[in-house]
């Protein structure tokens, strides 16, 4: 069942939520989490965004993916693959707790490091983050409930950003 694209104003709780969420995280995995991130939207302060913490958490090895997801299980969260994009895994969120999404990623993991680069030039390129902040209203106004269609649109302006932001991480340049 589909449900509406929102859109929401930047609310001052979600660094909260994601600290809520990393520190139960990292309790059940210890050492099997050598970082856990707050990425995507919600993680620049300013940017309106869906209302969904993103999470990802990078694995100290490969092999460690299996007692991780075990671990993750004991906290609610039912692993669902790769969904289709290679170095991450994708986690169900548990039942009751609020939205979000969380992702387990390998040491080696693009995916990751596209999400650690485009999370970091939006939260230094104000001008850029507000063009996204307009697209992603534009586009949730105009595809509705269709978030695959809404994701494909967006999809050319965060590849820009993302190549600047890998091509010179500093300065984007």
């Amino acid at each position: 069942m589909s449900s509406r694209i929102t859109i929401a104003d930047y609310d001052s709780r979600w660094p909260q939520q994601f600290e809520t969420l990393r520190s139960r995280i990292a309790a059940a995995l210890g050492d099997l989490a050598i970082a856990i991130e707050h990425v995507g939207s919600t993680a620049v302060p300013g940017l309106a965004a869906k209302p969904v913490i993103d999470l990802d958490v990078l694995m100290p090895s490969d092999a460690d993916l299996p007692l991780v997801i075990s671990k993750l299980a004991l906290l609610g969260y039912d692993h669902r693959g790769d969904l289709g994009i290679p170095g991450r895994e994708a986690f169900r969120t548990p039942p009751g707790d609020f939205p979000h999404h969380l992702y387990v990623c390998p040491p080696d993991s693009q995916e990751y490091r596209r999400h650690i680069a485009f999370r970091d030039y939006l939260r230094t390129h104000a001008e850029e983050a507000n063009v996204y902040a307009t697209l992603k209203r534009s586009l949730a106004d105009k595809f509705g409930d269709q978030r695959e269609a809404y994701n494909q649109a967006k999809s050319q302006f965060v590849e820009e950003i993302v190549r600047h932001a890998l091509q010179d991480p500093a300065t984007g340049d």
